[in-house]
């Protein structure tokens, strides 16, 4: 659990670097270690150019924010896309109405904001695309599965 204040320079932050499958890429630099997390997460990202970060989603139990510090993109949400540019702050709720994607929708320069999330664990991420779900729990590897799979409660016991 964090118990103090934290001051740090994002250019001292290593990034870490994701891009297991395509059109998903990201860089990110944890301002907030995860293993130390207790109310809020905050991060740094960079979406290279015709990328997104996530694939379509919402939580049930945190709220997302994110403020765009410089290049262009779209957020993609369930009333139909928004331009995005430096300046912009986007605040997702927990629930089917957050529901969102960021796309770089440059050709040549990377997206880059601020992430700043609540942190309630255990969370549930809905995938509407792909029919799925995630579980997240702090310090624990996510699990997901497909939401057309359910049981009567007492099946198997």
């Amino acid at each position: 659990m964090i118990d103090k204040i934290i001051v740090i320079n994002e250019n001292e932050i290593t990034p870490t670097h994701k891009h297991i499958h395509d059109p998903y890429e990201y860089y990110k630099k944890k301002v907030t270690p995860s293993s130390e997390i207790n109310q809020c997460y905050v991060a740094f990202y960079e979406i290279p150019p015709q990328k997104s970060n996530y694939p379509y989603h919402y939580h049930e139990e945190n709220t997302e924010v994110f403020y765009i510090i410089e290049g262009n993109g779209i957020l993609r949400t369930e009333d139909g896309s928004i331009a995005l540019k430096a300046g912009d702050t986007i605040v997702c709720p927990p629930g089917k109405h957050g529901v969102h994607k960021i796309t770089n929708t440059s050709k040549d320069t990377m997206l880059k904001y601020l992430d700043v999330d609540t942190t309630n664990s255990p969370d549930i991420i809905h995938y509407p695309d792909s029919n799925k779900i995630g579980i997240i729990k702090h310090n624990q590897d996510p699990a997901f599965y497909k939401n057309n799979s359910t049981y009567d409660y007492y099946e198997g016991e």
